[in-house]
């Protein structure tokens, strides 16, 4: 949900920066939708995901997150410079204002998911559990179940 959350915030900073207001520069625009959105963030991961309320703790909660919010939006920036490509390519500047946001926007969210899956791909090898490990807290009755089923 938070993803959901911080989508539509950056959706919403973008438009509002590169589509109403014309800001020039799309990379600019995406930066700006992208670090916006980084605030309410943090605090509903920090309230919904790890459970903390009070004080955030600098080294072990705000900095790891700002790393990784400033990854996430070094890769919006390539899908922004690619988006100003293609708007170049097909002229877009000019004319077709709105259909070139529109690309600014799916560049955007396609970044995110990209970015998304990779840190999840990277966070999954970095602290790989085995599932062995899982079987053991298993109760009988799940074990017996699991191995009748195939799964295990």
């Amino acid at each position: 949900m938070v993803s959901v959350i911080s989508n539509a915030v950056s959706t919403l900073v973008i438009v509002l920066v590169y589509g109403v207001g014309h800001l020039r520069s799309e990379v600019l625009a995406t930066i700006i939708g992208n670090a916006v959105a980084t605030f309410p963030s943090y605090w509903l991961n920090r309230q919904w995901a790890w459970g903390k309320n009070g004080r955030s703790h600098f080294v072990k909660e705000v900095l790891p997150f700002w790393v990784m919010a400033a990854l996430g939006i070094a890769f919006s920036i390539v899908g922004a410079a690619l988006a100003h490509r293609i708007g170049v390519h097909y002229n877009l500047q000019r004319h077709h204002h709105f259909e070139l946001t529109l690309l600014v926007l799916v560049a955007n969210v396609l970044s995110f998911a990209v970015f998304w899956v990779v840190k999840l791909l990277v966070f999954n090898r970095l602290f790989k559990v085995e599932l062995e490990e899982f079987d053991e807290h298993l109760t009988a009755e799940e074990s017996e179940e699991a191995e009748s089923s195939g799964v295990h």
